[in-house]
């Protein structure tokens, strides 16, 4: 296949990548140099692609300025943890590994996966060769490859659909890892002797038949879900593979494509999406699809500009009809030329199965695994796993982990299931979490357990506003308002975020609060409210009011909250509430009430 408007010009990114011999770089030779604390920002695009971003304490930029000190870099070191599963050995090292060269704190990301912040350039080959030690990776974590792999994490085995399908988030993150060598060499190679070995000068990089010599032109994201179990946001990947079944077995999948949250509100060609439904494959047929999708990307997405290179945009500018002709044109080379194993060659692609999302679970609170185990699903607010006054989350983990639970997943709502325990656990694991102050599902309310954020400030270099050290608040505002109408039992999303990138999912939830701008008087973050999406992830939500104070965004709302109080019909949601009355028809405040009703 030939690249259609092979004169298109290439992105500083891309053609950083093409010179990188496979990823390399300079990157062994500025890790060794300690004359330095800091990587070039070419270094950056690539140490990416090998799980780890630079980063510095924004917090005490303007005071080292001040002093003539450059800024405080250290770098976040990113898991690849296909579905979430984790070993209570490895979830232990995770936590040695941020006390020993970390904060001290570990995050769990919207994907499933572990955060370690607070890592300086010093200490950063330690963090990733230590992580390979432990059998987990970080390769893929980010960069324009497929990101870690989501999948439904719950231990659910009154059937086998669950296990085929973590089983094959495995498989397909194998399938789509990088074949460059650079991981290893930089990362890992010592491992296979025990002993260090010096990195050889390498001069030509391996052959990537998937991704080819430029990678993708942007990350790329898949997930598997469950009709009735969509605690993956499956309509927000870029690839979202949608299980079809009849009673307990798998018939197959409709895939959907071209989901993403980013934007830029400046630019009008930017914003939020969720997938198409573009056909039903068998599980016969699902590796050649997804290589042929990756393919079509890899070689049509915009390469030029970055803010247009997720395949969102490629979509949208050809319509689905074209870009579902062009799979199946890349289909019809053969298996060979999709790099996949012998099997079936697709037919020409079936339309979509009727069969669509219809429900969600968090999984939180004890369950009965069906094979004579429990598990207990763990609210984290935010995600972040740390001691903090009488809240001892981190110490009671490692207690947990040490002495009682064998195994855990991570759920992309940032929450831990604790898995695989004995009914007569029971009473042992909620006293250590009592003892350390960590409270269950059962001890919080609806908004908090169906809410999350991005970290945003500090560290995050893309950031416009405060998220993860700002949501809590906001949260404690709400409860006392739901409480006072009535509406503390309702069941709807909350996420915020420090900038319209969207880590958290904003652009689906019933309530969406992006940050936007900083007021330059008082220093206070401003944001837009959305509202209208679901609990299942299948709406873009609405902008309700733009560039609203932190401190205003509970009272900015209410009107609303009073308005579904009084016109909702039984047993409506809030986010359908909204969708049905129409963003134009809320009240943007109190004085607007009686037009409202």
């Amino acid at each position: 296949m030939t690249r259609e408007g092979s004169d298109e010009k290439l992105s500083k990114v891309e053609l950083i990548k093409e010179a990188s011999v496979g990823l390399r770089g300079s990157i062994a030779a500025e890790l060794a140099d300690s004359a330095t604390d800091r990587v070039e920002d070419a270094t950056t695009k690539l140490l990416k692609f090998h799980g780890t971003y630079q980063q510095d304490d924004r917090d005490l930029r303007l005071s080292r300025r001040k002093e003539g000190l450059d800024k405080a870099y250290s770098f976040m070191v990113r898991n690849r943890i296909p579905g979430g599963k984790m070993t209570a050995a490895q979830f232990l090292g995770e936590l040695d590994i941020a006390d020993e060269l970390g904060n001290g704190t570990i995050r769990i990301t919207t994907r499933q996966s572990i955060q370690l912040h607070g890592v300086v350039k010093g200490n950063l080959w330690d963090v990733i060769h230590r992580i390979n030690e432990i059998g987990l990776s970080t390769q893929s974590a980010c960069g324009d490859v497929t990101r870690n792999v989501c999948c439904c994490p719950a231990p659910l085995r009154q059937d086998s659909l669950r296990d085929e399908l973590q089983e094959l988030s495995d498989q397909i993150a194998q399938f789509v890892r990088p074949r460059t060598g650079a991981y290893h060499e930089i990362w890992i190679r010592d491992l296979d002797t025990g002993e260090s070995q010096q990195i050889d000068a390498v001069s030509e990089s391996e052959p990537e038949p998937l991704y080819g010599n430029l990678y993708l032109p942007r990350k790329f994201k898949i997930g598997l879900a469950l009709c009735d179990d969509n605690c993956i946001d499956v309509y927000d990947q870029d690839l979202g593979l949608l299980a079809v079944t009849e009673g307990d077995r798998l018939l197959g999948f409709n895939v959907l494509v071209g989901g993403g949250m980013g934007t830029t509100p400046s630019k009008k060609n930017c914003f939020p999406a969720l997938a198409h439904r573009m056909a039903f494959v068998t599980r016969e047929e699902l590796f050649p699809v997804i290589a042929a999708i990756i393919m079509v990307q890899r070689d049509f997405g915009n390469r030029e500009d970055r803010s247009q290179a997720r395949m969102k945009y490629l979509i949208h500018n050809w319509g689905l009809p074209r870009f579902k002709a062009k799979v199946e044109e890349y289909l019809s080379q053969g298996e060979a030329y999709c790099n996949v194993p012998e099997g079936t060659v697709p037919r020409p692609l079936a339309d979509p199965h009727r069969a669509d999302v219809t429900g969600h679970d968090d999984h939180m609170g004890w369950h009965e695994q069906a094979d004579g185990k429990w598990f207990l699903g763990l609210p984290i607010e935010n995600g972040r796993v740390k001691d903090e006054g009488n809240l001892r989350l981190k110490t009671a983990l490692r207690q947990l982990f040490s002495e009682h639970v064998p195994t855990a997943r991570l759920t992309a709502q940032q929450n831990i299931l604790l898995c695989d325990l004995d009914e007569t656990q029971r009473p042992i694991i909620e006293q250590i979490l009592a003892e350390h102050g960590v409270d269950t599902v059962g001890q919080i309310s609806n908004v908090r357990r169906f809410s999350f954020a991005c970290p945003a400030l500090p560290t995050c270099g893309l950031a416009v506003t405060e998220s993860e050290r700002a949501l809590p608040s906001v949260l404690s505002e709400l409860e006392a308002e739901l409480a006072e109408m009535g509406l503390a039992e309702e069941k709807f999303t909350i996420r915020m975020t420090g900038c319209p990138n969207g880590c958290a999912r904003p652009y689906n939830a019933d309530i969406g609060l992006v940050g936007r701008s900083v007021d330059g008087k008082t220093k206070e973050g401003k944001y837009t409210i959305f509202v209208g999406g679901n609990l299942i992830g299948t709406r873009l939500n609405v902008v309700y009011k733009d560039m609203v104070l932190r401190s205003e965004i509970v009272s900015e709302l209410r009107p609303m909250l009073i308005c579904f109080q009084e016109n909702r019909k039984p047993g409506e949601s809030l986010g359908d509430f909204c969708h049905r009355w129409g963003v134009e028809s809320l009240p943007l405040s109190t004085d607007d009430r009686a037009s409202a009703s």
